[in-house]
C-alpha cells in the first residue's frame, strides 16, 4: 500500500500536469477545426475581433468588485494612465502601486 502511494506522489503531478497539457492542446485544435468550417461573415468577424475584450472586462470586473473601494480607485486610475500615456506597462505599475498604497493606508 505504501508503495502505490509513494507511485501516486512521485507521479501524479506529473500525469496532471500532462492532462492539463494535453486539455489545452485540444482546446485549441478543435477550436481551430471548428473555425474552419464557419463561414467567417461581418457579424462572425466583428464577434470575434471584440472578444478579447470581452474577456478582459469578464475577468476585471469580479476582481474590482471583491477587492472593495480600493480597487475600484485603483482600476479608474489605471484606465485614465492607459488614456493618457497609451503604455500598458505604465499604466499597471500605477495601478499595481495604487492598490498597494490603498490597501497600506487602510482603505
Amino acid at each position: 500500500m505504501t508503495s502505490i502511494m509513494n507511485d501516486l506522489a512521485t507521479y501524479g503531478p506529473m500525469a496532471g500536469i500532462l492532462a492539463m497539457a494535453f486539455a489545452t492542446y485540444f482546446t485549441r485544435v478543435i477550436g481551430f477545426w471548428l473555425m474552419g468550417h464557419v463561414p467567417v461573415t461581418v457579424r462572425v468577424r466583428r464577434m470575434l475581433e471584440t472578444l478579447p475584450g470581452a474577456i478582459v472586462v469578464a475577468t476585471v470586473v469580479p476582481l474590482t468588485a471583491k477587492a472593495g473601494p480600493a480597487g475600484l480607485i485603483a482600476v479608474g486610475i489605471t484606465m485614465a494612465v492607459m488614456i493618457a500615456r497609451r503604455n500598458e506597462f505604465l499604466a499597471v505599475a500605477v495601478g499595481l502601486t495604487t492598490i498597494s498604497l490603498l490597501r497600506y493606508f487602510g482603505l
